[in-house]
């Protein structure tokens, strides 16, 4: 199995610039399905989620050209099956956003019950109660989750969520684009991947007011058109070397990033010391020569603290002196990264959802496991402070997220190589 080794670090120094979002371009991909003809998405980053979100479409009968790297067009003139490949819907949680479009273009889906991190239930139900309440028959077996628009497609309907489901409001969304008459969506999602997916229908020809608040409009078309679009940043990769040159007690300047998407982390680090500017090139993040202090922080859905970054700023969080109280409300099952920091020297406390880190603490490199996409990070960041050998393994999740992960750190100096 692969590993990284990580080496303790200096300061970190440089720049750096942030890759399109995962979290966006997946939705983003699967929208194609609401249209024959072709689409053009840039910025599209080089991941092992996006290579089996590109092979399942494949499997559906998308045609998808790389012309250059980062640029993906693809044209699915013709749906030759509703079920996409079972073993590659296992892989990944976020496979599930095609069972929308395929709904409102084909009017039938059928999916094997989607994989992906162990960091919580992430219940589909939300999703299955927007189908329904478009008038759609819902089938549920041990394996398989089927789907089946009444003769004459969709109908508009108003849903609300009883939870802001990111995944729930997108495939929501996507499935009434083509529905008959208006849908409303409810407590929708905020995120601004949501905003993302919403444009890029509306360049299809779609019609969807208020994406980006808690109330979403989408008024159904008979046929969607092909369209160009560009990815937007990837805020958690962002936010991810933000603590990259707070924890090395460094200086970065981080470019391509969209500041308004990162006000909490910003908002956060500042509380802790750390000096986060915008200029005219991009975002500098200073946490040189300073004593840095505490913070608490509590995971909220956006525009509150966002879930993803909550392990990485722990990893944070066990360098600076006094105590912190870390409240996770999104995910039931992300703190387990904890026994790994702590077995690297970090002193935290686990009570129910929350987590008490008691800071100031010297970490030293040890063997450690990435149990999740950020969790990996995390385990990194420590690693740059750790005094020592930090081994991570199960590495497989980081490189799920995050593009050219080895090569970006080691152009702001960090000691870092990936070994069979």
């Amino acid at each position: 199995m692969a590993k990284f080794l990580v080496q303790h670090s200096s300061p970190l120094s440089g720049e750096v610039t942030i890759s399109g979002a995962k979290n966006a371009v997946l939705p983003l991909m699967a929208a194609t399905l609401l249209s024959k003809d072709e689409c053009k998405i840039f910025d599209v980053p080089e991941l092992a989620d996006v290579a089996v979100m590109r092979k399942i479409l494949e499997s559906i009968g998308s045609e998808i050209e790389e012309p250059v790297r980062s640029v993906l067009n693809i044209q699915t003139k013709d749906i030759k099956t509703i079920e996409p490949d079972n073993e590659l819907v296992g892989m990944m949680r976020a496979s599930f956003v095609v069972m929308g479009p395929l709904l409102g273009r084909a009017g039938k889906a059928k999916l094997y019950r989607p994989g992906g991190c162990s960091i919580g239930a992430r219940p589909i139900d939300l999703h299955l109660k927007g189908f329904k309440a478009l008038g759609a028959r819902i089938t549920i077996t041990d394996d398989y989750i089927e789907a089946e628009a009444p003769e004459g497609g969709l109908n508009g309907s108003t849903i609300y969520l009883d939870f802001p489901s990111v995944g729930a409001t997108e495939n929501i969304m996507m499935a009434a684009a083509l529905a008959n008459g208006t849908t409303y969506i409810e407590n929708a999602a905020e995120e601004p991947e949501i905003t993302d997916l919403a444009n890029l229908i509306n360049k299809m020809g779609g019609r969807i007011k208020g994406a980006g608040t808690d109330n979403i409009k989408i008024e159904g078309v008979a046929s969607l058109h092909g369209a160009e679009h560009t990815v937007i940043p990837d805020r958690i990769e962002a936010g991810t070397f933000m603590l990259a040159a707070a924890i090395t007690r460094g200086q970065l300047l981080i470019r391509n990033v969209t500041p308004d998407h990162l006000k909490p982390v910003t908002a956060k680090l500042r509380e802790c010391g750390v000096t986060v500017e915008m200029g005219d090139e991009g975002m500098y993040v200073l946490a040189d020569d300073r004593e840095l202090t505490s913070t608490n922080i509590k995971t909220m859905p956006y525009p509150g603290f966002p879930t993803d970054i909550q392990s990485p700023f722990m990893a944070f969080l066990t360098t600076v002196y006094g105590h912190s109280t870390v409240i996770e409300t999104v995910f039931e099952n992300r703190f387990m990264h904890v026994a790994e920091l702590n077995r690297m020297g970090a002193n935290i406390e686990i009570q129910g959802n929350k987590a008490i880190v008691k800071g100031g603490r010297k970490l030293r490199g040890s063997h450690v496991i990435a149990t999740d996409l950020r969790a990996g990070a995390a385990m990194v960041l420590a690693g740059l402070a750790a005094e020592g050998t930090t081994q991570v393994s199960e590495i497989y999740h980081i490189e799920r997220g995050y593009e050219d992960f080895i090569e970006k750190f080691r152009s702001i100096g960090a000691d870092i190589s990936r070994v069979d």
